[in-house]
């Protein structure tokens, strides 16, 4: 086995697969690379400086593309804990709003180079499926650091070193053989993303992060379930099942509400400008560029006044090179985000340090509402909808006492639904 490339995981990079001869081996996504693609004394306004990394979905060619040991970029389904033991734990697992387990909405790979502690470095993104906790979030951002924060969308950092107790120092191969150095903490049966430290008093065997998982499992199927495995407990003379999940396998759950997995993969947002050259007959954009800006100029001067409107026409011309993107990273100090509107946004000023050092963050990626549509979101009222999710990191990405740092989430909404 070669030795481990530090250069292949400098950053956070979302690439696209690689087809292969070979069917059985999954080419590895490339980290995109945040320390020698952005200019930290970058400070001017114009959002075009900072170069963008965008992120697509698409599903996972084999089970073991969204395994933890290979340090995935996911969206839907369930975590792959970079740190598989020390999970969140209590309140910070719960919407604050209604006190329901959140539910796993994506997961970055975002190492950083400039320390030994960030070498593997993970964000991971949660939120309640219910809109009108979004919407109560909402207002509770409004009232300007509240001295109880209560929010439905939560986002927590987890980063190791190189050397850690939990994966080898050594690239993985990606061709389904790489396997952690342990087991992680048991999950829950029923969401299986968080920390399963309720034992079933019947059957011995299933674990739950809360009651209300319970309930449910014990409803849907579990009540038949545990009958047969307390029967097997009985008929082997052993007092626990073994039900364990391999190092090679995904674990499995009993929800059929959690959003569709996906992997991400990356381009470079320079890569769909239209800008062709003259003598580039077969690369003309459809419609010429002047054409496209002069009707923006139209649209812009036809809004004039109105500025959320304006915002939007601007939002769209630049989100229209690739409609698909659910995601856009750019992790500087002159970052910022993409906003879709005008008002329901936040200031950089407004933006609490990190909770652990003090220091201030910075902008690191944003959602977009196009994820949606991939979870297979309903156009209901009722259903959940977002105009932006914006990320703000420690600036220094911290070290602490606790493996998963909860960061700093500001979700807007559209001015309709607020």
């Amino acid at each position: 086995m070669s030795s481990f490339n530090g250069d292949v995981f400098k950053g956070l990079r979302i690439t696209q697969l690689d087809d292969s001869d070979d069917d059985n081996v999954e080419a590895p996504m490339d980290p995109i690379n945040v320390d020698e693609q952005f200019d930290d004394d970058d400070e001017e306004d114009d959002e075009d400086s900072e170069p963008v990394i965008l992120g697509f979905v698409e599903s996972p060619k084999f089970e073991w593309s969204s395994l933890r040991q290979l340090f995935p970029n996911l969206a839907g389904g369930v975590p792959a804990w970079l740190d598989p033991v020390n999970l969140p734990t209590g309140k910070s697992i719960l919407c604050d709003l209604c006190e329901e387990p959140l539910q796993f909405v994506l997961q970055l790979y975002a190492p950083l180079t400039d320390k030994e502690s960030t070498f593997h470095r993970t964000l991971f993104l949660f939120m309640c499926p219910s809109m009108s906790c979004l919407l109560r979030d909402q207002h509770e951002q409004w009232k300007r650091a509240p001295e109880k924060v209560m929010r439905s969308v939560k986002v927590f950092r987890c980063q190791l070193p190189r050397v850690n107790p939990f994966y080898s120092s050594e690239a993985p191969k990606h061709d389904g053989t790489d396997k952690p150095l342990g087991h992680g903490a048991p999950l829950c049966s029923w969401c299986g993303t968080w920390k399963g430290d309720k034992v079933c008093s019947g059957c011995k065997n299933a674990r739950y992060c809360s009651q209300k998982h319970q309930s449910l499992h014990w409803r849907v199927s579990h009540k038949t379930e545990c009958q047969q495995l307390r029967a097997v407990t009985e008929s082997s003379g052993s007092g626990v099942v073994d039900n364990g999940v391999s190092l090679t396998q995904k674990h499995k759950v009993a929800s059929k509400s959690l959003w569709k997995e996906f992997v991400m993969i990356n381009v470079d947002e320079s890569e769909y400008d239209t800008e062709m050259s003259e003598d580039d007959e077969a690369a003309k954009p459809l419609v010429p560029v002047r054409e496209v800006n002069d009707d923006m100029k139209s649209l812009m001067k036809e809004y004039e006044g109105d500025a959320d409107k304006q915002i939007w026409v601007s939002f769209q011309q630049r989100v229209d090179k690739a409609p698909e993107q659910v995601l856009r990273y750019c992790r500087s100090s002159g970052a910022k985000p993409l906003w879709p509107m005008a008002s329901g946004r936040v200031s950089k000023s407004e933006v609490p340090n990190c909770k652990s050092c003090g220091g201030p963050r910075c902008f690191e990626f944003q959602v977009m509402p196009q994820l949606l549509y991939f979870f297979g979101a309903q156009n209901e009222r009722e259903s959940l909808d977002w105009a932006t999710i914006v990320v703000y990191t420690c600036e220094n990405s911290c070290d602490s006492s606790v493996s998963y740092n909860e960061e700093f989430v500001w979700a807007q909404l559209y001015s309709q639904t607020t």
